[in-house]
């Protein structure tokens, strides 16, 4: 009986996927369950140490003009993970397997090795920069603090939009981005826009840092989606 009613109460739990923002990521867009949308790009970055101090006030008078010219909120987010050189090695050793010298072969086990033992006493990171650009026709920032506090305790709902709102959130996003990559360009930034299958790949990484290393994450045309909350 006690078991019973110890999967009666298992089964009343709400999936921990309710209590994420995300709705949706289809058309190179992350759809959240409040019907506001972002775009991600992934940002290069300058080392601004070696640049001369022309140079250096030149990227900060850029800077300020981006800030200045914003009238959204922009996050910035810097992602640090474990360098993983699986794939490298893999071309690696492809490349020794092909060389007919036996000396060069011998030398190209020895870099492998030395490569392996590097990333894994060293436990080298890699960084990179991405910018999450939003649109919000609701104007979700005037909501009260009592109803953003419910909105973090209970499971959010979803709203469904029709297909003209959603090309409308399309447009306009697509229009804040162009804009955002066009002012990073005038600092010496190159950006690019993450497309459906990046943006998955992106955040299965960031909610599944230890899962992700050893089961990485299919295609997305491979994947068994759910769209029961379709748009």
């Amino acid at each position: 009986m006690a078991k019973k009613k110890q999967k009666l109460v298992q089964a009343k739990r709400p999936a921990t996927q309710k209590y994420l923002d995300i709705s949706e990521i289809r058309d190179d867009m992350v759809i959240l369950k409040d019907g506001s949308v972002r775009g991600v790009a992934i940002v290069s970055s300058i080392n601004f140490a070696l640049k001369s101090n022309d140079e250096q006030q030149a990227v900060i008078q850029a800077y300020m003009q981006f800030l200045n010219g914003l009238d959204y909120p922009l996050q910035v987010v810097i992602h640090s993970r474990r360098m993983r050189i699986e794939d490298y090695i893999g071309r690696m050793r492809q490349a020794s397997s092909e060389l007919e010298n036996e000396l060069l072969r011998n030398q190209m086990t020895d870099y492998i090795d030395f490569i392996k033992d590097l990333v894994s006493d060293s436990e080298i990171m890699s960084k990179r920069f991405f910018i999450v650009v939003p649109f919000d026709p609701l104007a979700s920032d005037k909501k009260g603090f009592f109803t953003r506090l419910g909105a973090v305790l209970t499971p959010g709902s979803r709203i469904k939009l029709s297909e003209k709102q959603f090309k409308i959130r399309q447009q306009e996003l697509e229009q804040r981005m162009a804009q955002a990559l066009g002012s990073l360009n005038s600092m010496g930034l190159s950006g690019a826009r993450l497309d459906t299958q990046g943006l998955i790949e992106l955040y299965y990484n960031a909610y599944n840092p230890i899962v992700s290393e050893a089961q990485p994450l299919k295609n997305a045309g491979e994947l068994d989606l759910d769209t029961s909350y379709g748009f």
